[in-house]
């Protein structure tokens, strides 16, 4: 993907910042006042007939001291199979001030690779072998290899893939993760664990291990008990030991599972909380999938979107619960985001950052979603916000909500065959110096006005992140376990779904 990337480096600042001016009614409202200005990471440059163009979708990021790496899918397919055309990357190695960016070498045919397509990624660094790595599955239309490529040089450019696992061009794999130790006092200092699910195998939840930077990898482990999951987000804490938090193949629970030998076998999944998640209006794609972060004690913070709070399960709130040394959960609680002049808003989606220089009741958290601010509406009414809201004492309150940007009409955006898409997931990173940067889908208006997934239409939709980053504020609105209005309905457990 990275042959072609000195066509498309660029200084962020000076040549994509789209500053916006977003006047905000007062804190007593519920939002505050915010100058928001926007760093456009890049641009689909690929032009085969098969996707949607111009799109990007479902970023994450990851930091390591002055150094923030973001990866996205570029090009995405409207069909069954999903997937797009490649990983696009952003990289800043001076704490978010200025942004290059390029296209992952070796995967899909687009950029010399053999796969028709890709999709998921995921950044981890390794400190002990000082190797950035992105996750990334190759598809197949009847199957997928799990894929790590590699950069040993800050981020800037990037290998061919490593193959990570393949079980057979006809064995569907989904939602990889990837996350390092990279505490120099760990027994396991330089351990990579890459997280994914056999989804032709009911889902069933593997783990991959590399003690050499991703440069090779020992074969998938299931958990003691086989269970069966999606989209879980591997951490380490200070001590060596895994966490990893993830929803069942239902996406009705949320489960965690631990490994505390490096790798070598991993724990029995239980069950953490139940998942009670309301389908958003407009046909937009979106699901109850965690976001976890880990902060400088060990403490797990474990995020999705949940409607239990909400009468007759009609609108999702974020919730969380804090795993204390892995294993003992919080009661659920739910952050208290107010929209001013809603009538019933729904928030989903989203990406949690946690300063790791920071721990318990001193945290410092930062949580970017998606929203809409009234649940009732269709696609051509529904108007799709990015906002944040943050807490310096480890979610025990937390500020107004800030808007970041939108309204975005759902029609700007491309279909995939679960909906309109953003992303399943979207990601937050704090820097070296305290500031956190959401990554996020933003949609514009397509040429010529038409709906994005219109034959011939012309999509803007790319990968975007705050100028400077923000910083946690310490907001005074208590989260609660209390609901916002009377009533217990909740919807049944779904059946599995492929995700990718």
């Amino acid at each position: 993907m990275r042959s072609i990337i000195s066509r498309f480096r660029w200084q962020a600042r000076a040549i994509f910042a789209l500053a916006f001016t977003l006047l905000l009614a007062l804190a007593s409202t519920g939002q505050a006042f915010a100058a928001v200005t926007l760093i456009k990471f890049s641009t689909d440059p690929y032009t085969n007939s098969t996707s949607q163009h111009q799109t990007e979708v479902e970023p994450d990021t990851f930091s390591f001291g002055s150094t923030i790496v973001s990866a996205f899918q570029v090009g995405r397919f409207p069909d069954s199979h999903g997937g797009s055309s490649n990983i696009g990357w952003a990289t800043s190695t001076n704490n978010g001030a200025t942004w290059k960016h390029g296209f992952l070498p070796g995967i899909t045919v687009y950029a010399g690779g053999t796969f028709p397509r890709t999709t998921d990624p995921a950044v981890a660094y390794d400190a002990k072998h000082k190797v950035w790595l992105i996750a990334s599955m190759g598809l197949f239309l009847t199957g997928a290899e799990m894929l790590v490529s590699r950069s040993t040089n800050g981020g800037l450019t990037w290998s061919k893939p490593v193959v990570v696992e393949n079980l057979g061009s006809n064995v569907l794999l989904d939602k990889d993760w990837i996350v390092c130790d990279d505490t120099a006092s760990s027994p396991f200092y330089g351990h990579c664990y890459y997280e994914y699910d056999n989804n032709s195998n009911g889902n069933l939840i593997l783990m991959n291990t590399s003690t050499n930077g991703g440069l090779t990898w020992g074969p998938g482990k299931p958990t003691a008990n086989h269970a069966a999951g999606v989209g879980g987000q591997p951490l380490v804490l200070p001590n060596g030991h895994v966490v990893v938090p993830i929803d069942n193949a239902f996406e009705s629970a949320v489960l965690a599972f631990t490994s505390t030998n490096g790798g070598t076998s991993w724990g029995n999944a239980f069950v953490v909380q139940q998942i009670f998640s309301h389908k958003e209006a407009g046909g937009l794609r979106s699901g109850p999938l965690v976001s976890a972060e880990v902060d400088g004690a060990g403490n797990v913070y474990v995020f999705w979107q949940d409607c239990r709070f909400v009468s007759g399960c009609a609108a999702n709130q974020l919730v969380f619960v804090v795993l204390t040394g892995g294993a003992s959960p919080s009661v659920v609680r739910r952050v208290p985001i107010n929209v001013p002049n809603a009538t019933l808003p729904d928030f989903f989606i989203p990406g949690v950052a946690v300063d790791k220089s920071t721990s318990g009741s001193g945290a410092h958290l930062v949580v970017a979603f998606y929203y809409y601010s009234n649940t009732n509406c269709t696609v051509s009414t529904c108007q799709l916000n990015v906002g944040y809201g943050s807490s310096t004492n480890g979610g025990n309150t937390f500020s107004p909500l800030i808007h970041i940007t939108g309204p975005m009409k759902l029609s700007w955006l491309p279909q995939s065959d679960l909906g309109l898409m953003v992303g399943d997931y979207i990601s937050t990173s704090f820097s070296s110096v305290g500031k956190a940067f959401p990554a996020f889908a933003k949609a514009l208006l397509p040429n010529g006005g038409v709906a994005c997934s219109s034959a011939g239409a012309v999509c803007h939709e790319s990968i975007y992140t705050i100028a400077g980053g923000v910083t946690a504020l310490g907001g005074s609105i208590p989260s609660t376990t209390g609901r916002v209005v009377a009533g217990s309905d909740h919807p049944t457990p779904s059946t599995p779904v492929t995700v990718h």
